[in-house]
């Protein structure tokens, strides 16, 4: 266990909110439907891919080409911005100060592998930034979760093999793209559909460094054993 690997929104903090808001009023713009439901098909995806979904669940995805969809998502991030500047490290989920610490004092390596292209703007608000030693650039991931692109990348720059790495994810393609990766997973409030974590917790007040080594020792264990 010498790496942890944290999605942003649902794991560190909770600006989910301010997304939906954000797309919810370009939507409102275009004239184009989009609710909360619809909200949950963008978890752990990428703003392009949350545009071409919107897009296609109006059935007018072809109605737009590449530089039109470029310009509508940077309204949105621009919408996005001025919704969360004024977050603050009060903003960050329960218990997320005292577990970054924890890993911290014991030289666990910590980054963060988000599709968002903001992750380094809210980490800065956060007040949580220095904390880690990598923050993935997304803009530079081609494949979003479920591929395990992000983690791979996380774990390459952090020069740590994916096995001694532990994944953190609130989303079910966040939880697949850990597995594909070949890492623990741990769930935070993850409504599973398809492969379950290998740790699930219900919030982030239940994180505990000694909870996590138990887990991932029994986890390690069992996988040496298979082999």
């Amino acid at each position: 266990m010498e790496a942890f690997l944290f999605d942003l929104d649902g794991v560190l903090t909770n600006t989910s909110r301010y997304h939906f808001l954000a797309w919810k009023q370009l939507c409102s713009r275009l004239k184009l439907k989009f609710d909360e439901q619809d909200n949950h098909m963008l978890l752990g995806v990428s703003r392009m891919r949350s545009l071409e979904i919107i897009l296609e669940l109006n059935g007018c995805a072809s109605n737009f080409d590449e530089k039109q969809k470029e310009k509508l998502a940077d309204q949105k991030n621009n919408i996005y911005l001025s919704m969360i500047k004024n977050i603050t490290p009060n903003d960050l989920l329960p218990g997320i100060p005292e577990f970054l610490s924890q890993a911290k004092s014991r030289n666990i390596k910590l980054a963060v592998a988000s599709a968002s292209k903001n992750a380094g703007f809210v980490l800065e608000r956060l007040q949580i930034r220095d904390h880690f030693d990598y923050i993935a650039d997304a803009a530079k991931i081609t494949h979003p979760k479920p591929h395990p692109e992000i983690f791979l990348c996380c774990s390459r720059a952090l020069g740590i093999e994916p096995l001694y790495c532990i994944g953190f994810e609130d989303a079910q393609a966040g939880i697949e793209a850990i597995h594909a990766a070949g890492m623990f997973s741990v769930g935070i409030g993850v409504s599973v559909t398809t492969v379950a974590p290998d740790l699930a917790l219900d919030s982030t007040s239940q994180l505990s460094y000694n909870l996590l080594s138990e887990s991932y020792s029994k986890w390690l264990k069992k996988g040496v054993k298979a082999l």
